[in-house]
């Protein structure tokens, strides 16, 4: 019997599911657990990192699953497919289409400063339209930071407190992002849902309502688990519902990121991985970092720490063991917003 999960492409067409979210919502997360409960079925992954080093890539290259092969992992860094669509969207696809078992679906994962809305317009290309189709683009939201106030539903109100504050940045483009997120989406993941209340549960979801002008489905997760049959087989053909999907950005020629900053660090192994992760989430309180993400060398351990951190909210855990091909090393990569102090930060986390 086949399943949601499991049907093919409008008129053949190899269906391709769009994961989108902000920064730390848990896309890699949901995408490992997509590729772990995949049924067989032979997914390409195109994972788009915001930094030099490709955590998120690595992650689920890990998860050594026969269904998802390396070879149908391509990885694209220092560059957003929202502004960068020909130039590594259009060979990337090409790449994985020319290999000799070419995945039967594909999925994306943005990068967290991304806009849907361009990688969406390319599919409606010729090249693109007649071997594609979008099966459905799924934002995934990080319940805990919306419900700690990350993004304001009344815009006005946001304006007025920043004009009564001369400390707080009146240029944030965050929520226009996080806006531009869900208003292309027809699957809204509610992840980490466990760390709010059932009333803020509810909060979000009718503010999520208030956003997106058309019926969109949500459901809530904890640590990215969605069912496979929820995530693939939507059919939406988002390429021919363009209209549909709203952007704050639709005026704009082209969209960038120079709001945001990024670097990498590399540090010394550590003997106390908890005292690390501590010292990182007050890093990232007196510097307002948005997000730190890397792996770390433990000392005596034979297997990489994995540390992700959203926020002031971190977590670590062993994922893979250092082998010839995976070399034991500690980077970090840094995001924040324009005007992070580098030099602050990388003297903190040294010390």
């Amino acid at each position: 019997m086949t399943t949601s999960a499991q049907k093919p492409g409008a008129a053949g067409k190899i269906p391709v599911t769009i994961v989108t979210g902000f920064l730390g919502a848990g896309k890699t997360t949901l995408i490992r657990h997509l590729i772990e409960h995949a049924g067989g079925r032979r997914l390409g992954l195109i994972v788009n990192e915001f930094g030099d080093v490709g955590v998120d890539g690595d992650i689920l290259r890990a998860c050594g699953v026969e269904s998802c092969t390396e070879e149908n992992i391509v990885e694209l860094a220092n560059g957003c497919l929202c502004c960068t669509v020909a130039d590594d969207f259009v060979p990337a696809i090409e790449g994985l289409l020319g290999n000799a078992n070419p995945p039967e679906h594909i999925v994306i994962e943005t990068s967290g400063l991304a806009l849907p809305k361009p990688l969406l317009k390319a599919f409606d290309w010729p090249p693109i339209r007649s071997r594609l189709t979008v099966d459905g683009v799924i934002a995934v939201v990080d319940a805990a930071a919306v419900a700690a106030g990350r993004f304001a539903d009344d815009p006005d109100a946001v304006l007025a407190q920043r004009a009564a504050d001369d400390a707080v940045d009146h240029d944030n483009p965050l929520e226009e992002v996080y806006e531009d997120q869900l208003l292309s989406a027809d699957l809204v993941v509610l992840n980490k849902s466990d760390l709010v209340s059932a009333g803020e549960r509810a909060d979000i979801a009718a503010a999520i309502t208030g956003i997106v002008p058309r019926a969109v489905k949500l459901v809530e997760a904890e640590e990215g688990r969605v069912a496979t049959a929820i995530l693939l087989g939507l059919g939406a053909a988002a390429e021919d519902d363009l209209a549909a999907r709203p952007s704050h950005h639709d005026a704009e020629p082209e969209h960038d990121h120079d709001d945001f900053d990024s670097f990498v660090v590399e540090i010394a192994a550590t003997d106390d991985p908890q005292a690390l992760v501590d010292k990182l989430s007050g890093i990232a309180a007196d510097h307002d970092v948005l997000r730190i993400k890397g792996f770390v060398e433990v000392t005596g351990k034979p297997m990489r720490l994995l540390v992700q951190g959203v926020g002031t909210r971190f977590r670590h855990q062993y994922d893979v063991p250092w082998s010839v091909d995976r070399p034991r090393q500690s980077r970090l990569v840094v995001i924040g917003e324009k005007g992070l102090d580098r030099a602050a930060i990388e003297a903190a986390i040294a010390a």
